[in-house]
């Protein structure tokens, strides 16, 4: 028998001694070489043999030989028949499809189907290949497991090498357009950046290990895969699946697109950063990362994740739609769960009122992503729609347990935020609680704290349907019932919350030494609790009338309090109580004294209400309506019934120091904030 001594090539893809569990533990990148170096190295060892094959001997014909080739894996398994084909028809072939691959790289048309429709002449080049080496390598191969020792490595060393080039342009082709092909960069490979998840270096010929191509991220959004790259890619599958290197196939495919999927983070602004870093994390710079986070996220469940699965079903389809599934769910998985470890590293940082809002909008994120892997779960049909499969319903398929683990992990997390927003909100009564200061705020204006917590609760209205859920499922208990508004425990806490604050104001109001000045203090804070509740529909209406009503009330009552503890004592110097006039003669000495204390109450309250505070200007006018309203019409007739009773001149001036204009001037600049001395009467 003619045999070419060709030297073998390892490869145990095809060895019946080579299990499942070894050929799962190879290593599944092969990296790019040229096989035109091959061609002239076979040449060269085949030159020196007593069966070389002159060197201007035509090309091997591919057609040719794979009818022959087809002949023998047609032929009947008997192992008593002499061999069907010799060892240098096998070396003839496998150099004519290593021509067929070498003139195949660098053309676009190479996984397309010919005019005919047929399969690529490439991948049909491959698959016999395949089919050849399975059959050379099996137990009853024709002639015994002996008779083709060379030739099985020729074949099944150009099949290794072979998927070399198609696992390369399998990566290549499924790569996101955001990952442009640059020079490599010297990295070194044992540092563990984080960024991307890097294709493991080749084993195969030209592989240079401590070397890697350097993404460049393009910000673009990766646009679906048009059918005819889809049809390359099924092509390659096909072929890969056809030579036994499922495993290879699965795992490149998974590398590729999880670097696509991290492409995508990066261009949105997300980069991974550990626990420790998020904790230690300054709120400023974690606020912004839990905007970039929720974008980014949003983005993978809604756009970056559906475009995946749409690949999975595209290129693994027919009899591999099971593999997409489970490729697409193992996807999903890891996308997922890696971004969910940025929110447990939230949850666990120091809980702060201000953090409430972005717990709420993470909370929101993930909640609102339920229903979209809910999606994920529910197969396509052949047809396009939706139905649920016997595998998924039952649990079997691994896809659906990846996903329905995925939901466990959805569901524990936003938990576990949802447990930290109701802490978050119930902290408040300890806030108020704790404020217990005891300087008071000059002027009676509004107290910081009245201003902080209104302003805050009416934000966290704007949450409210988000807050009631966050309530009913994480915080109050049976027994909180009975106290909860019409059952909701959130209007329960909120109501907690601004009674609290109603109390703690009237506690600081008792800091004031002028029971005036404690009226004002609490009509500025009560009427700035109410101007909150009303000017806010989601907040008056958690808050209800009934209890805007009630400080309603309050403020009238505040407002009483401060009339009469200011004003009754001046309204009384303007009163004839019997006293002034006596048997229809005048006291002068009386009226002199009763002038006298009417201007030194006046320029007292000129002097301190002055300096009092009424930023509501509603409210200020009010004040001061109701002030002249009452004072200077009784100041008018005291003056009409007794001015004539002073000589004209300096003795009237002495005494009679203001007009009824100058009075009205002067509760005018009341509760301006500016104290000043009581102007000389007008002229």
């Amino acid at each position: 028998m003619d045999r070419i001594p060709v030297a073998p090539l390892k490869s145990s893809s095809f060895s019946t001694a080579t299990s499942r569990e070894e050929k799962l533990a190879r290593n599944f990148s092969l990296g790019p070489i040229k096989l035109t170096e091959h061609i002239k190295e076979a040449q060269k060892e085949n030159a020196g043999g007593p069966d070389a094959v002159p060197e201007e001997a035509a090309e091997p014909d591919l057609a040719a030989l794979s009818a022959e080739i087809d002949a023998f894996l047609a032929a009947p398994r008997d192992g008593d028949a002499p061999p069907a084909v010799s060892e240098v028809t096998l070396d003839k072939f496998a150099s004519a499809v290593e021509q067929e691959i070498a003139q195949s790289e660098g053309t676009d048309d190479k996984w397309a189907p010919n005019e005919a429709g047929d399969a690529p002449p490439l991948l049909a080049a491959i698959r016999r290949l395949a089919a050849l080496a399975s059959t050379l390598t099996a137990d009853n191969a024709p002639g015994g497991a002996t008779t083709y020792t060379i030739g099985v490595h020729r074949i099944t060393g150009v099949l290794h090498r072979a998927m070399t080039f198609v696992e390369d342009e399998f990566h290549g082709t499924l790569e996101d357009p955001r990952v442009a092909k640059v020079a490599p960069q010297a990295t070194d490979t044992g540092s563990a950046t984080g960024k991307s998840l890097k294709r493991p270096p080749s084993f195969g010929h030209g592989a240079e290990l401590d070397r890697c191509v350097v993404p460049t991220l393009i910000a673009d959004a990766s646009p679906p895969f048009p059918p005819e790259t889809v049809g390359r890619l099924r092509a390659m599958v096909e072929a890969m699946f056809a030579a036994g290197y499922e495993t290879e196939c699965t795992q490149v495919f998974l590398i590729a697109r999880r670097n696509a999927l991290d492409a995508s983070l990066q261009s949105l602004g997300y980069e991974k950063a550990s626990i420790d870093d998020v904790v230690k994390m300054p709120w400023e710079a974690l606020e912004s990362e839990i905007a970039t986070w929720i974008k980014a996220f949003q983005h993978t469940v809604e756009v970056d994740l559906p475009g995946e699965r749409d690949l999975c079903a595209r290129v693994f389809a027919g009899g591999q739609r099971c593999l997409g599934r489970d490729i697409f769910a193992d996807l999903a998985h890891c996308a997922i769960l890696h971004m969910l470890t940025f929110t447990e590293a939230v949850v666990l940082t120091k809980r702060a009122a201000e953090k409430l809002f972005k717990v709420l909008d993470m909370y929101e994120a993930i909640r609102d992503a339920v229903p979209r892997v809910d999606a994920f779960l529910v197969p396509d049909d052949d047809g396009g729609e939706r139905g649920p499969s016997p595998a998924d319903e039952d649990g079997g398929s691994s896809a659906s347990s990846a996903l329905v683990d995925l939901k466990h992990e959805l569901s524990s997390v936003r938990t576990r935020l949802g447990e930290s927003a109701a802490a978050i909100f119930c902290d408040l009564e300890g806030s108020i609680r704790a404020d217990a200061g005891k300087q008071p705020v000059p002027g009676g204006a509004v107290h910081p704290l009245t201003r902080y917590l209104m302003n805050y609760l009416k934000y966290a209205c704007e949450y409210k349907k988000t807050l009631e859920q966050v309530f009913q499922e994480y915080r109050r208990t049976d027994d909180d019932a009975e106290h909860e508004v019409g059952g909701d425990p959130f209007a329960a806490q909120l109501m907690e919350v601004m009674e609290l604050l109603h109390g703690n104001l009237e506690a600081k109001s008792r800091l004031y030494k002028d029971p005036s000045l404690s009226s004002i203090f609490l009509m500025n804070n009560g009427r700035y609790m109410l101007q909150k509740i009303r000017g806010s529909p989601e907040i008056n209406a958690v808050v209800g009338e009934a209890w805007s009503r009630k400080r309603s009330t309050d403020l009238r009552q505040y407002h009483k309090n401060y009339q009469r503890e200011t004003w009754s004592r001046v309204l009384n110097l303007l009163r004839d109580d019997g006293v002034i006039t006596v048997k229809s003669h005048v006291q002068k000495q009386v009226l002199k004294d009763r002038f006298k204390q009417f201007n030194a109450a006046i320029d007292e309250i000129q002097r301190t209400q002055g300096s009092w505070v009424v930023s509501d200007e509603q409210l200020q006018s009010e004040l001061r309506v109701s002030i002249a309203a009452v004072i200077v019409p009784a100041y008018r007739s005291f003056l009409g019934r007794f001015s004539q009773h002073f000589t004209a001149g300096r003795q009237a001036e002495k005494y009679v120091k203001l007009s009824g204009e100058d009075l009205e001037a002067i509760i005018e600049e009341l509760f301006d904030g500016n104290a000043v001395s009581m102007p000389r009467r007008r002229t």
